[in-house]
């Protein structure tokens, strides 16, 4: 193998060959791709891409480097990371490394230099699949044989694995008690709870229903995080339980497992919603949002009980974007209205849930 060579190779036998980005070494994963422009740290640490390998469609990446704050967990999330270029002197006044440095440092293994609008197609045309990225390895034989022995994404739980293992107390002010369900939870989320006069304690994935009750919050946020829904079955019974009792928010994984929880059902997309510039009509008003999305699985629209209601749709292929059930104090959406990194046109679920949570 040549000096900072890597390769990518597919399920479906495509490879792509291009030079090492990060840490010399192997990792496999799912393959999808991000259409976002900036924000590559913030998905970096996203723990919505467990398991995933990550494709940006934007040519270069890394321009204006790492910096301390942008993050939205304690580490790399990702699997894998893929792009056309690496930007090797970073220009802004917060960068403290480059992406390859930051990559290097925590030991994710990545390749550039390759036709990422190609693979993009690939993915789109023919879906989502696992892939391995070796800047060690070049037999095609071996790598597929590594290959066949990796999970697919359906049926995959993957909050218990990034959810934290303890309770604690994420802010100690604050009108409103908020019991947040960690999935996979972002800290910006959790930032943007707090800024709007939010106490909340952060639960684990596995937390009971009976803990959520004993614990008497004001309302109950499910986080987003990655995997299969209908496999976080545990989760699913405990929003069941807490239905009725306590306003319910719910953001990507957490909105999945509230609608499984309300009687609908889930299926996988073929190459997922990721990017920051996916178009939302709030069925409600009629506005147009444009959102930041980042989800592999989406709510099956006819399975929704009579007693919920969709609220938003997304208009790139008419898929839930939203669900309320009113008399159960219960919404969810597909997306982040978060918005780190994106546009900010959805920040006004928060207020809503403030506005649920006051009685």
């Amino acid at each position: 193998m040549k000096k900072n060579s890597a390769i990518l190779l597919l399920d479906d036998g495509r490879k792509f060959i291009g030079k090492s980005l990060g840490f010399i070494g192997e990792t496999i994963g799912e393959v999808c791709f991000n259409t976002g422009m900036t924000g590559y740290q913030e998905i970096l640490t996203d723990p919505s891409y467990c398991k995933q390998i990550v494709t940006m469609t934007s040519p270069h990446i890394g321009n204006y480097g790492i910096n301390e704050e942008d993050v939205e967990s304690k580490k790399i999330q990702v699997s894998g990371f893929i792009i056309k270029e690496e930007t090797l002197i970073p220009s802004n006044w917060r960068s403290v490394a480059s992406i390859g440095d930051y990559l290097t440092k925590n030991k994710i293994v990545g390749i550039q230099q390759i036709d990422t609008r190609a693979l993009t197609r690939h993915i789109r045309d023919n879906g989502a699949m696992n892939g391995i990225i070796s800047s060690l390895d070049t037999n095609i034989k071996s790598l597929s044989e590594k290959l066949k022995k990796a999970p697919s994404m359906n049926g995959l739980d993957l909050a218990k694995n990034v959810s934290t293992k303890k309770t604690y107390q994420w802010s100690s002010k604050g009108k409103y008690n908020v019991a947040a369900i960690d999935y996979g939870i972002k800290h910006n989320i959790l930032k943007l709870l707090a800024d709007n006069n939010c106490k909340i304690t952060v639960f684990p994935a596995k937390t009971t229903a009976e803990e959520i009750i004993k614990f008497n919050p004001h309302g109950v946020f499910l986080s987003n995080g990655p995997g299969d829904p209908a496999a976080v079955e545990y989760g699913i019974e405990m929003v069941k339980e807490l239905l009725g009792k306590k306003p319910i928010f719910g953001i990507c994984l957490g909105h999945q497992i509230l609608s499984l929880a309300l009687g609908a059902k889930t299926f996988k997309l073929k190459f997922g919603h990721r990017g920051i510039n996916h178009p939302v009509k709030n069925m409600n008003s009629g506005v147009v949002e444009i959102t930041s999305q980042n989800h592999g699985f989406a709510v099956d629209l006819d399975s929704l009980p009579k007693n919920v209601k969709s609220t938003h749709i997304n208009l790139n292929d008419n898929t839930s974007a939203g669900i309320e059930c009113e008399e159960l104090q219960a919404f969810s959406v597909q997306y982040h209205p978060e918005s780190s990194p994106g546009p900010h046109d959805s920040r006004y679920l928060f207020d809503k849930f403030i506005d649920q949570m006051k009685g």
